[in-house]
């Protein structure tokens, strides 16, 4: 196809674009001067500098404006969103973009606007039928496993809350329900994906967010329907929607309001300082408990040495020696197994506390315990070692006052055929028979004397 070359006339103006916004300027300048615009505020921002922009809308159309700083520090109330107001200005254009502004210099309020109206009905509508009762709020698990997020999936809401997820509680297992949170489909989408959350059950809590925005971007979340939802859910919701300053009604209705998506992140997963002093708790009653146990075993078996005392023969000293070194061999395995069964504990716990603790804390508290399982089981030890000397100690001494031993030194015990013991020779007769026992066996002998002892 052929090009057909372009002409422009000798009486055609032909204008830079900054020309031509100069002269659109102009031009707007000079054919309203200040005018009089009546509109509710949307998407107002604060500079740094103390100038205000934000947009005039009504139900068909909105119109940018800017309002420096000399100007507002005049205006007696603090403008916001949603709010109906009178404005005079002067139309221009901000050169730089192209953009058709009004610059404002005087602001009066004339009521609240359309949105806010509508939010305080429902808002009174769903007090009176009770769905903001603190009686209907379920509590939040102490300790989720699994933690679904309602919101948008390319929002920066969700990755605010997964990097607080990520960095205090690593076990739990998350779920994103992928919803739109701003225009006319957020609200139906809102209440399908909090619908489907509550079919699958497969989490343990939600948390219903989005970040900051206008009143018109928050809009779905004051939507009736979506309250209703948030109501009906048996999962329990925390609800994070906007920045501190927002308020919806899906946060009076929700379980628990969190003032952003990080906060309510940091709501749902547990307090790291609270799991230290649990996990403290339970090295301390662990430690007792081996203790108490190694003092109660050591009482049972001096309890045992004091009854081998009582029983001085030399076979029953064998076998309550022999039922000591088993007692003490059982008990080296009780508190073996005890200490294995803390190492296998702590090792778990350990195991937990690295995914929400610092591990150079964890590492040191776990050698700390070893040291004292170690020092733990050389006191065991020891007293064993001191238990077996003692016995030792009273064996002999009880060998020391034995009669065998007393018969191994020339001594004898003599008896009648009837097993009494002759200590007088009184209790015998001429021509009786004796038994007389010595250290390597018995005698018979017969009385062939009796006479008394000499002097």
């Amino acid at each position: 196809m052929e090009q057909i070359p372009l002409t422009i006339d000798s009486e055609d103006t032909v204008y830079t674009v900054s020309d031509l916004n100069s002269e659109v300027k102009w031009l707007l300048d000079n054919q309203f001067g200040s005018v009089w615009v009546e509109g509710e505020i949307s998407n107002l921002m604060r500079a740094r500098t103390g100038h205000l922009y934000f947009s005039l809308k009504d139900s068909r159309s909105q119109l940018r404006c800017a309002m420096f700083r000399n100007d507002n520090r005049r205006v007696q109330f603090e403008p916001t969103n949603g709010q109906k107001i009178l404005c005079r200005g002067r139309l221009g254009i901000y050169e730089q973009r192209g953009d058709y502004q009004m610059v404002v210099d005087r602001m009066t309020e004339i009521g609240v606007g359309a949105l806010q109206q509508q939010f305080e009905a429902t808002k009174k509508r769903l007090h009176a039928e009770g769905l903001f009762d603190e009686s209907h709020k379920k509590p939040l698990p102490p300790f989720p496993k699994s933690i679904g997020l309602v919101t948008s999936p390319t929002g920066a809401a969700l990755q605010d809350a997964l990097n607080v997820l990520r960095r205090r509680y690593r076990c739990a297992e998350l779920i994103v329900y992928p919803v739109t949170v701003q225009g006319k489909t957020a609200a139906p989408s809102i209440v399908k994906m909090l619908s489907i959350a509550n079919q699958r059950a497969e989490c343990d809590v939600l948390i219903l967010m989005r970040g900051g925005g206008s009143l018109e971007d928050l809009w779905a979340f004051n939507e009736e329907s979506v309250a209703r939802a948030v109501y009906a859910s048996e999962l329990p919701i925390i609800c994070g929607v906007g920045h501190e300053v927002d308020y919806s009604i899906a946060d009076m209705v929700a379980d628990v309001r969190a003032p952003t998506p990080s906060a309510a992140a940091e709501l749902v997963s547990p307090d790291q300082a609270k799991l230290q002093i649990a996990l403290n708790n339970v090295q301390q009653r662990l430690a007792r408990a081996v203790i108490q146990t190694g003092v109660e075993n050591s009482n049972y078996l001096q309890k045992l040495s004091r009854r081998l005392a009582n029983h001085h023969p030399s076979q029953r000293l064998r076998q309550r020696a022999q039922r000591c070194d088993e007692l003490d061999m059982r008990l080296q395995r009780a508190a073996q197994m005890s200490v294995n069964r803390a190492s296998s504990s702590i090792n778990q716990l350990q195991h937990r506390l690295r995914n929400v603790s610092p591990q150079r804390e964890v590492a040191r508290r776990f050698d700390r315990l070893m040291q004292l399982t170690s020092q733990l089981q050389n006191t065991f030890k020891g007293q064993f070692t001191a238990a077996k000397v003692r016995l030792a100690g009273d064996i002999r001494a009880l060998e020391t006052i034995s009669p065998l031993n007393t018969l191994a030194r020339g001594y004898a015990i003599v008896q009648t055929s009837d097993g009494e013991v002759i200590t007088s020779a009184t209790q015998v007769k001429k021509d009786q028979q004796i038994e007389v026992r010595v250290a390597s066996g018995e005698i018979g002998a017969k009385v062939n004397r009796i006479g008394k002892p000499p002097a």
